[in-house]
Protein backbone atom coordinates (compact mmCIF):
# COMPACT_ATOMS: atom_id res chain seq x y z
CA UNK A 1 0.00 0.00 0.00
CA UNK A 2 3.23 2.51 1.02
CA UNK A 3 4.48 1.75 -2.90
CA UNK A 4 1.55 2.39 -4.45
CA UNK A 5 0.04 5.78 -2.45
CA UNK A 6 3.89 6.91 -3.15
CA UNK A 7 3.73 6.41 -6.64
CA UNK A 8 0.58 7.92 -6.73
CA UNK A 9 1.72 11.01 -5.12
CA UNK A 10 4.83 11.34 -7.44
CA UNK A 11 2.15 11.34 -10.24
CA UNK A 12 0.50 13.75 -8.62
CA UNK A 13 2.93 16.12 -7.22
CA UNK A 14 5.78 16.04 -10.56
CA UNK A 15 4.56 18.96 -11.63
CA UNK A 16 5.66 21.33 -8.78
CA UNK A 17 8.77 18.98 -8.29
CA UNK A 18 9.67 20.29 -11.84
CA UNK A 19 9.30 23.36 -10.67
CA UNK A 20 11.22 23.29 -7.57
CA UNK A 21 14.08 21.41 -9.11
CA UNK A 22 14.49 24.11 -11.89
CA UNK A 23 14.49 26.60 -9.30
CA UNK A 24 16.80 25.30 -7.30
CA UNK A 25 19.06 24.79 -10.49
CA UNK A 26 18.85 28.07 -11.64
CA UNK A 27 19.57 29.72 -7.87
CA UNK A 28 22.89 27.15 -7.15
CA UNK A 29 23.22 24.64 -10.14
CA UNK A 30 22.89 20.65 -9.79
CA UNK A 31 22.84 18.76 -8.26
CA UNK A 32 19.32 18.98 -7.36
CA UNK A 33 18.69 16.47 -4.77
CA UNK A 34 20.69 15.79 -1.69
CA UNK A 35 21.26 11.67 -0.50
CA UNK A 36 22.73 11.45 2.74
CA UNK A 37 23.90 8.18 4.34
CA UNK A 38 20.74 6.97 6.77
CA UNK A 39 19.65 4.10 9.33
CA UNK A 40 16.99 1.74 8.06
CA UNK A 41 15.13 -1.11 9.42
CA UNK A 42 17.53 -3.54 11.78
CA UNK A 43 20.29 -1.14 11.80
CA UNK A 44 20.82 -1.71 7.64
CA UNK A 45 22.04 1.93 5.65
CA UNK A 46 20.57 3.68 2.89
CA UNK A 47 20.46 6.68 0.61
CA UNK A 48 17.78 9.27 1.67
CA UNK A 49 17.01 11.64 -0.52
CA UNK A 50 15.52 14.92 -0.59
CA UNK A 51 16.05 18.36 -2.62
CA UNK A 52 18.82 20.15 -1.79
CA UNK A 53 17.66 23.42 0.31
CA UNK A 54 21.36 24.11 0.81
CA UNK A 55 24.44 25.30 -0.75
CA UNK A 56 26.37 23.05 -2.41
CA UNK A 57 29.61 23.62 -0.58
CA UNK A 58 27.84 22.77 3.16
CA UNK A 59 29.54 20.32 5.03
CA UNK A 60 27.72 16.84 4.54
CA UNK A 61 26.81 17.20 8.74
CA UNK A 62 23.25 17.00 10.75
CA UNK A 63 21.92 21.19 10.12
CA UNK A 64 22.26 22.01 14.05
CA UNK A 65 25.67 21.19 14.22
CA UNK A 66 26.59 23.69 11.39
CA UNK A 67 27.85 27.05 12.71
CA UNK A 68 25.48 29.51 11.37
CA UNK A 69 23.08 27.02 9.28
CA UNK A 70 20.87 30.16 7.96
CA UNK A 71 24.34 30.98 5.94
CA UNK A 72 24.21 27.67 3.63
CA UNK A 73 20.79 27.70 3.31
CA UNK A 74 19.53 28.66 -0.19
CA UNK A 75 16.60 31.35 -0.66
CA UNK A 76 14.23 28.06 -1.79
CA UNK A 77 15.61 26.27 0.87
CA UNK A 78 13.89 28.15 3.36
CA UNK A 79 10.38 27.59 1.84
CA UNK A 80 10.98 23.96 1.30
CA UNK A 81 12.07 23.32 4.84
CA UNK A 82 9.31 25.60 6.52
CA UNK A 83 7.32 23.38 4.64
CA UNK A 84 8.83 20.34 4.48
CA UNK A 85 8.37 20.04 1.09
CA UNK A 86 12.08 19.16 0.72
CA UNK A 87 11.21 16.18 2.25
CA UNK A 88 9.06 15.12 -1.14
CA UNK A 89 11.89 13.09 -2.66
CA UNK A 90 11.35 10.82 0.33
CA UNK A 91 8.70 8.70 -1.94
CA UNK A 92 11.58 7.76 -3.99
CA UNK A 93 12.38 6.14 -0.49
CA UNK A 94 9.04 4.49 0.07
CA UNK A 95 8.74 3.16 -3.45
CA UNK A 96 12.27 1.37 -3.17
CA UNK A 97 10.76 -0.07 0.14
CA UNK A 98 13.24 2.05 2.58
CA UNK A 99 11.19 4.07 4.32
CA UNK A 100 7.42 4.29 5.06
CA UNK A 101 4.92 7.10 5.34
CA UNK A 102 4.53 6.52 9.49
CA UNK A 103 7.79 5.44 11.75
CA UNK A 104 10.57 6.61 13.48
CA UNK A 105 12.75 9.34 10.99
CA UNK A 106 15.82 7.57 10.02
CA UNK A 107 18.65 8.01 11.70
CA UNK A 108 22.02 9.87 10.40
CA UNK A 109 24.37 7.30 9.62
CA UNK A 110 26.67 8.62 12.47
CA UNK A 111 24.24 9.09 15.52
CA UNK A 112 25.17 6.24 18.07
CA UNK A 113 23.66 7.77 20.92
CA UNK A 114 19.98 7.48 18.97
CA UNK A 115 20.58 4.44 17.77
CA UNK A 116 21.76 2.81 21.25
CA UNK A 117 18.46 4.24 22.70
CA UNK A 118 16.57 2.97 19.64
CA UNK A 119 18.04 -0.59 19.64
CA UNK A 120 17.42 -0.88 23.56
CA UNK A 121 13.53 0.14 22.81
CA UNK A 122 12.95 -2.37 19.96
CA UNK A 123 12.63 0.68 17.59
CA UNK A 124 15.58 -0.71 14.94
CA UNK A 125 13.31 -3.07 14.04
CA UNK A 126 10.71 -0.17 12.20
CA UNK A 127 11.14 0.69 9.11
CA UNK A 128 12.05 4.67 9.37
CA UNK A 129 8.89 6.96 7.94
CA UNK A 130 8.51 10.57 6.49
CA UNK A 131 6.52 11.50 9.70
CA UNK A 132 6.20 9.62 12.95
CA UNK A 133 4.44 10.23 16.59
CA UNK A 134 7.57 11.85 17.67
CA UNK A 135 8.09 13.74 14.85
CA UNK A 136 4.68 15.52 15.70
CA UNK A 137 5.14 15.66 19.10
CA UNK A 138 8.22 17.78 19.10
CA UNK A 139 10.98 17.26 15.88
CA UNK A 140 13.52 19.28 17.04
CA UNK A 141 12.42 20.50 20.30
CA UNK A 142 13.03 17.45 22.12
CA UNK A 143 15.72 15.23 23.44
CA UNK A 144 16.38 11.82 22.72
CA UNK A 145 15.43 10.46 25.24
CA UNK A 146 12.00 11.50 25.06
CA UNK A 147 11.99 10.49 21.08
CA UNK A 148 12.79 7.31 21.92
CA UNK A 149 9.88 7.17 24.51
CA UNK A 150 7.44 8.48 21.88
CA UNK A 151 8.87 6.10 19.08
CA UNK A 152 8.07 3.44 21.40
CA UNK A 153 4.40 4.40 22.45
CA UNK A 154 4.35 4.48 18.65
CA UNK A 155 5.49 0.63 18.48
CA UNK A 156 3.23 -0.13 20.93
CA UNK A 157 0.36 1.47 19.78
CA UNK A 158 0.67 0.92 15.90
CA UNK A 159 -2.31 0.85 13.44
CA UNK A 160 -4.02 2.09 10.31
CA UNK A 161 -5.93 4.19 12.53
CA UNK A 162 -2.95 5.77 14.79
CA UNK A 163 -1.36 6.10 11.12
CA UNK A 164 -4.11 8.08 9.99
CA UNK A 165 -3.84 10.50 13.04
CA UNK A 166 -0.43 11.31 12.47
CA UNK A 167 -0.75 12.01 8.78
CA UNK A 168 -3.93 14.30 9.27
CA UNK A 169 -1.65 16.00 12.49
CA UNK A 170 1.39 15.97 10.30
CA UNK A 171 -0.33 18.36 7.30
CA UNK A 172 -1.68 21.01 10.03
CA UNK A 173 1.96 20.95 11.57
CA UNK A 174 3.74 21.72 8.22
CA UNK A 175 0.62 23.96 7.91
CA UNK A 176 1.96 25.96 10.92
CA UNK A 177 5.77 25.12 11.14
CA UNK A 178 5.36 23.48 14.25
CA UNK A 179 8.36 22.11 15.91
CA UNK A 180 10.73 23.14 12.87
CA UNK A 181 13.82 24.78 14.23
CA UNK A 182 16.14 24.92 11.23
Amino acid sequence: MNKFLAILLILIVSPFCLVVALIIYIEDGTPIFFKQKRIGVNYSYFNIYKFRSMKKETPNVATHLLENPESYLLKIGRVLRKLSLDELPNLINIIKGEMVFVGPRPALFNQEDLMALRVSAGIDKLKPGITGWAQINGRDEISLEAKVALEKEYLNRRSVWFDAVILVRTFTGVLFSKGVSH
